[in-house]
């Protein structure tokens, strides 16, 4: 009886600690400044600027594709809560944008990717040849929107969330200012890490990618992708076949693919080349040590 009596003891003060918890972090919810993005490594980017300010939610889910993106009926209610929400031009943006200003009006939706010129998907890292001599063309292809893979192209996104925030929280300007100046001078660094690493690579300066994410990534460090899969569109037998002569004739063995994407074709290449399948994804939460896992990597393809 006695063990008894002890055990229900031991699970009330485990409750209570658990409920005392709970209520520190709704407590915290609640003092903080409620925002929300569309994908994990804008939250990285928000988290560096607000700090402890700041409280961030993703409305695309780890291992869901922004493209396709449908948010969940309890994301759209934590919504009503945010009072900024930052995208970034991803593709699902285009149909639920709307729909989010309608759930909170009085929510502050801010476009990060204000000012950034983006280059068409089948640019690659050095354009496409024929979208170059043909101006029409080029503007009519898809836009890449995968903005946040560059370090250069991130630090005008963080000018963007600076202004947010300064303008939904003027209280924190000390804070926020002196968060974005290091967060400025850590891009920095890592745009020098990742040019140190791949200034070795020699003459090899293409790698082969399932879908075209690395586009900014490549042109910022003087290389070139070579997508499988373009908007959406799976390869045909011709056109797997030419991929694999391209691969064969630059001395490609690895093949780049994401979480996010079937990696059907890209092994049906690496076993056509002898070569392997290797994960790079675009949309890890870490991001500043995936940018250097995924250069690493990038290398060692080389």
């Amino acid at each position: 009886m006695k063990n008894y009596i002890r055990i229900g003891l031991l699970f009330s003060c485990l409750w209570l600690i658990c409920a005392s918890d709970a209520l520190t972090a709704t407590v915290f919810a609640k003092n903080g400044l409620n925002v929300t993005a569309s994908i994990l490594p804008q939250k990285y980017f928000i988290q560096k600027i607000g700090g402890n300010r700041v409280n961030v939610s993703i409305m695309v889910l780890p291992g869901a594709n922004p493209a396709t993106y449908e948010p969940k009926p309890r994301q759209m209610v934590n919504l009503s809560k945010a009072k900024i929400y930052f995208a970034i031009g991803v593709p699902f943006e285009n149909n639920w944008l709307p729909k989010f200003a309608k759930t909170n009006p009085g929510m502050i939706i801010v476009k990060t990717q204000s000012g950034i010129q983006k280059i068409p998907m089948k640019a690659g890292g050095h354009g496409h040849p024929k979208a170059e001599n043909n101006p029409e063309k080029a503007v009519n292809q898809a836009k890449d929107p995968h903005i946040w893979l560059s370090p250069s192209l991130v630090m005008l996104q963080a000018k963007n969330i600076l202004n947010a925030l300064l303008e939904a929280d003027p209280e924190g300007r000390t804070e926020y200012e002196a968060n974005y100046r290091a967060f400025l001078q850590e891009l920095k660094t890592l745009d020098m890490e990742i040019r140190k690493l791949l200034q070795t690579s020699g003459q090899n300066h293409r790698f082969m990618v399932y879908h075209p994410s690395w586009g900014y990534f490549a042109r910022s460090y003087g290389l070139e992708q070579i997508p499988i899969e373009l908007e959406g569109k799976q390869p045909s037998p011709r056109k797997l076949l030419e991929l694999v002569q391209t691969a064969q004739k630059e001395g490609i063995k690895v093949i780049f693919v994401q979480p996010q994407f079937s990696e059907k074709s890209a092994e049906t290449i690496a076993h056509a080349i002898g070569g392997k399948v290797v994960f790079a994804d675009p949309l890890a939460e870490d991001w500043k040590n995936n940018l250097l896992e995924v250069a690493a990597k990038i290398k060692s393809a080389f």
